[in-house]
């Protein structure tokens, strides 16, 4: 398996005396700043792409009718698959997942899945028998520090964007419809939740930095990743190894990852408002009064 690649001696020392010394990070951000964060959605429902500074996420969710678990006969499937190819970085192989996708696929776990934030029971078709089973494909495409964030961030905009077919049930029989013939609904969604990553500098993690690129991600010695929504309920704590890290500076990480998962979804929803406003002016509500208006004339 290819090695990746570190930052030199010189590097470290060098990213390490502007943090501790200077009180400067080597692209001019603030401490806790994080990167200018882009989000755009694709022509079909439920792809979105973004970019948190060199760091690039594709997310895409779909749906199809499958059978429930035996034990949740009355909830829908709900999984999260992530790719990393050497397209994001060389050390990356596909079909070898790596420490780093392992643990970020099992952060994504926590923060979406097992939050509640999807609603699994409205996935429901038939008790037992039939259900939607959504999955959300992550592809990362660059990967310049910072992918637990950015892919986040990815899903939960792929989810709230994606929209699944209408269905009605009668007489025991399951029909389906296709875009033309009903509008498709959009998923049972409960509440946000986004994760925050917080990385530790010093022989005691006394110098702590948001939204690390890929170069502070190499010499930090600690790190947390902290999940919730904008209502303040945390959904996950994650640290990861490395030195410990004080409650008191633990409880003001928190507090500034509030004020950011706010500023995502003030952020996420400006976009899924003009998105609809997008569509609405051109797609199949439109085709609808264009078709009206022939009746009429």
């Amino acid at each position: 398996m290819p090695r990746e690649a570190e930052p030199s001696a010189n590097e470290k020392a060098f990213l390490l005396k502007a943090l501790q010394d200077e009180q400067i990070r080597l692209d001019g951000r603030e401490f806790d700043q994080y990167r200018p964060l882009e989000l755009t959605f694709g022509d079909e429902y439920g792809v979105a792409n973004v970019s948190l500074g060199k760091t690039k996420i594709l997310a895409k969710a779909s749906a199809e009718v499958t059978v429930p678990f035996a034990d949740r006969p009355l909830d829908g499937i709900f999984t999260i698959a992530t790719e990393l190819s050497p397209m994001a970085a060389p050390h990356f192989e596909v079909n070898r997942p790596t420490e780093t996708e392992v643990l970020l696929s099992r952060l994504l776990e926590k923060t979406v899945r097992r939050s509640g934030a999807l609603d699994t029971e409205s996935l429901c078709l038939v008790a037992g028998q039939k259900c939607w089973s959504v999955r959300v494909d992550v592809h990362v495409l660059s990967h310049d520090g910072n992918l637990t964030d950015a892919a986040c961030f990815a899903v939960v905009a792929a989810l709230r964007h994606f929209r699944k077919p209408d269905t009605s049930m009668e007489n025991g029989v399951l029909t389906v419809y296709t875009p033309a013939e009903r509008e498709p609904v959009p998923l049972g969604w409960l509440h946000s939740p986004f994760c925050v990553t917080w990385s530790f500098f010093g022989d005691e993690g006394e110098t702590a930095l948001l939204d690390a690129d890929w170069i502070e991600e190499q010499v930090r010695v600690a790190s947390v990743t902290i999940s919730l929504n904008r209502h303040g309920e945390i959904c996950q704590v994650a640290k990861l190894g490395g030195v410990p890290v004080e409650a008191v500076a633990l409880l003001q990480c928190t507090s500034v990852a509030l004020t950011k998962v706010k500023e995502f979804s003030t952020y996420l929803d400006g976009k899924l408002a003009e998105d609809a406003k997008r569509r609405d002016k051109g797609g199949f509500l439109a085709e609808l009064r264009a078709e009206n208006d022939r009746v009429v004339g």
